[in-house]
């Protein structure tokens, strides 16, 4: 299934195919703060489809995660990084996904505080 969605002005959007039955809820001082319920997927499932020159990256603690925010209105819908066996993937903010049904989602707690 194709997903689309995008930051809140819409100046950034993109789609991410995959079946969203997971999600998780990190307790890390960005995720935490920012409210994030995040879906990781092959970063080859994810398709930017406007907007590359209204991103910036913003990253802290161990710098591996290029967090992607939207410069006009500040909204991070997804980022990228790699996963422990290296491979590229793309935590999608599922937030950001006006059609997706999050009530049906099963959330995993992820102590991130500890990494």
């Amino acid at each position: 299934m194709t997903h689309r969605g995008s930051c809140h002005c819409g100046r950034v959007a993109f789609e991410v195919d995959g079946d969203v039955e997971q999600v998780i809820e990190c307790n890390c001082s960005h995720c935490d703060r920012k409210g994030f319920l995040l879906w990781f997927v092959p970063r080859s499932n994810f398709r930017l489809t406007s907007g590359v020159d209204d991103l910036r990256a913003y990253t802290f603690n161990k710098h591996v995660i290029q967090h992607q925010f939207c410069t006009t209105c500040g909204t991070q819908a997804f980022a990228f990084g790699k996963d422990r066996n290296g491979n590229e993937t793309a935590a999608i903010n599922v937030r950001c996904l006006p059609d997706l049904d999050r009530s049906r989602l099963k959330v995993m707690q992820v102590d991130g505080r500890s990494f």
